[in-house]
């Protein structure tokens, strides 16, 4: 069974498909048992490009009682949402499905790691720790900083020197999301238009 296919069927029988994959279901039981959601902020599935849910609401609420996690519809976990959720998303954006992220090798690219750094099933760890092991220190280094309603936001940039660059964002010291770059300028004068504005999907709220 392809991504696409496992994807479409977690459309309808979500827990089914946690069930089935270790890299899904017991990873994010490792994940919740190890605090990693914790490292992470809060974000909707409602795509700013988009505009429309990128996970379908039962899927979205198996997520979260999976990891035993607080949710909201649409607002969740983004290290949740972002990577397993992202995952098996059937919904394009102007940049592709989200899930490509994680497999087509050019985030791990920009984070200078092997094409298959961030596929969930090449690894022995979690895909949700293999992510932030490599995105979260790069808040410490931010090329943009601001302050607005939900806390301090910090803009991250690796790998410009190289073939691929990736974008880093943290609102109040977590994670939002973490995805490569053609354009590095053009991310920065997005920002520099608007520093204070909450962006990638991200919102003020926290999801314990």
């Amino acid at each position: 069974m392809t991504i696409e296919e496992l994807a479409r069927r977690a459309e309808a029988e979500p827990e089914a498909v946690l069930d089935e994959h270790s890299w899904l279901g017991s990873a994010i039981d490792e994940d919740a048992a190890a605090r990693r959601f914790a490292a992470w902020g809060a974000s909707t599935v409602v795509d700013e490009h988009a505009g429309t849910p990128v996970v379908a609401r039962a899927l979205f609420e198996a997520l979260h009682e999976r990891a035993g996690l607080r949710a909201a519809w649409p607002i969740g976990n983004a290290g949740l949402l972002h990577t397993y959720g992202y995952l098996l998303s059937t919904v394009p954006t102007p940049y592709g499905l989200k899930r490509e992220r994680w497999l087509d090798g050019a985030l791990a690219d920009g984070f200078e790691l092997p094409a298959d750094a961030f596929v969930p099933w090449a690894r022995e760890a979690t895909l949700l720790a293999r992510v932030t092991a490599a995105a979260l220190p790069a808040l410490d280094q931010p090329v943009r900083t601001a302050v607005g309603l939900g806390g301090a936001r910090r803009l991250a940039v690796v790998g410009v020197a190289g073939s691929s660059s990736a974008v880093v964002y943290g609102v109040a010291g977590r994670l939002i999301t973490t995805f490569p770059v053609a354009s590095v300028a053009g991310v920065l004068e997005e920002w520099d238009a608007d520093p204070e504005r909450l962006r990638w999907n991200a919102v003020a709220d926290t999801v314990g």
